[in-house]
């Protein structure tokens, strides 16, 4: 066996017995680590420095309590975290999730595939995650202020614009992140908008930030296409979720002369073949915070499925973008008969490893979230820059830029899938050039 695999099964075993009943961070261990071999044999002094080992273990952990009191006057709480994982190319990058699903082993995995992610875009980003098992669907917005402010108390000392940028993710959306900002700001008596982003755009927030993840999502898996003298125009689309990444998804399918027919939560999904009306979407999740099912009882020739799989649903294409582990090997298999020709991840690690490798062995393209959906924090990116110049870009110009940066994402990792033997094999490509990236800063930063 060659000695960069050998390397490579030490690190597996490692990351197993440090990070018992941790499935999901391992998940992401293992599936970066099935790349990395052919990069450790073009670069001996990676394996030398075990920059691999170095690299799995988060340079903080912080896990901390967070009390609160609800609207009927009793304490709660709830648990807080944030993983700030590796800063070798800049102050640790990545976003908040509140939900009740939270754990230590969804943000480390969360916060170990930023690292890549972020070296991807080609911007002075490191990586890192965090969140809390609260949840505020359902909560007044006095309830989610008072848990924000409570969260923030503590999670600030940790915090700053060359330290570490937190955003949004899921649960954590605009109203969250003034809550967040407003404690901050009162906390520190400064107003540091460099610290979060997916701020307001009339107090230091930037063009394009809510729409970066969907759109950023779209954008490469119209490279991807463009690469095979295709486009997105004209195709049918099957999109899960229904918050913010899926939303913008929808939005710039639609712009690009494609048509999303589904969304999904929880409940169920929906299918509207005339395709999904946005705007009644949007007032039903973001004004009225209901379920999809109302869409479909408000929408002429829309259905509701209860409990059902939105992958049932044929289509061109399919973007997952609700959470992790969401589509399922049979659910790959469905897609497949039914002739899908790609699927770009738009949430974290939502297709499960043996459905990604059914897709890539029947010619499927395939887009991994750590590039496909890179568009969120590298619109961050630009919303830190514009904080540190105290400018302000218009939405045309930050668009273009968001575009220019997914070209380079999907160039980079097409890149080094040719390099490393597999030409088209976006994983392979999406990890390696990643690791290459943030390896090589490890190196010449020393022992640290």
């Amino acid at each position: 066996m060659p000695k960069s695999q050998t390397h490579v099964n030490e690190i597996a075993e490692i990351a197993l017995a440090r990070n018992p009943g941790e499935p999901e961070f391992l998940q992401a261990v293992y599936e970066v680590l099935e790349s990395v071999a052919p990069v450790l044999d073009e670069h001996p002094e990676f394996l030398d420095a075990r920059l691999l080992e170095r690299l799995i273990e988060p340079e903080r952990q912080i896990m901390f309590r967070v009390p609160w009191v609800d609207d009927a006057n009793t304490v709660r709480v709830n648990r807080g975290f944030r993983v700030q994982f590796n800063s070798a190319l800049g102050p640790y990058k990545g976003g908040l999730r509140f939900h009740s699903s939270v754990n230590l082993s969804i943000v480390k995995f969360l916060g170990f595939e930023q690292i890549f992610k972020n070296s991807l875009t080609g911007q002075a980003i490191g990586g890192g995650k965090g969140g809390s098992d609260f949840d505020p669907h359902g909560r007044s917005d006095g309830e989610v202020m008072r848990f924000c402010q409570s969260f923030m108390t503590e999670l600030f000392r940790h915090l700053g614009e060359h330290t570490d940028v937190p955003a949004g993710d899921i649960g954590v959306g605009g109203r969250e992140i003034g809550y967040l900002f407003g404690q901050y700001r009162r906390l520190t008596n400064r107003h540091e908008s460099g610290v979060l982003t997916g701020k307001g755009t009339g107090w230091g927030g930037a063009e394009v930030r809510n729409e970066a993840t969907g759109y950023g999502a779209v954008f490469f898996a119209e490279r991807m296409l463009a690469r095979t003298g295709s486009s997105v125009a004209g195709r049918t689309a099957i999109v899960s979720g229904s918050g913010n990444v899926a939303t913008f998804v929808i939005e710039k399918l639609r712009q690009l002369g494609a048509t999303a027919i589904t969304v999904s939560d929880s409940s169920g999904y929906v299918v509207d073949e005339a395709g999904i009306d946005l705007e009644l979407l949007r007032q039903i999740k973001e004004v009225e915070r209901g379920r999809v099912s109302e869409y479909a009882e408000r929408r002429p020739g829309a259905r509701f499925v209860a409990k059902g799989n939105v992958w049932e649903v044929p289509a061109d294409l399919a973007f997952p973008c609700a959470t992790q582990n969401e589509l399922l090997l049979a659910d790959a298999q469905r897609l497949i008969a039914n002739g899908v020709s790609l699927v770009a991840e738009g949430a974290n690690m939502p297709v499960v490893p043996d459905a990604v490798h059914l897709f890539q062995e029947a010619g499927v393209l395939f887009a991994p979230g750590k590039a496909a959906n890179a568009g969120g924090v590298a619109a961050s990116s630009l919303e830190m820059s514009q904080n540190a110049a105290r400018q302000s870009w218009t939405f045309g110009d930050s668009e273009e830029r968001l575009r220019a940066i997914m070209c380079h994402v999907h160039d980079s990792a097409y890149e080094a899938s040719e390099r490393y033997g597999k030409p088209g094999d976006y994983v392979l490509g999406a990890n390696s050039a990643g690791f290459v990236g943030v390896a090589e800063a490890m190196l010449a930063q020393g022992v640290v």
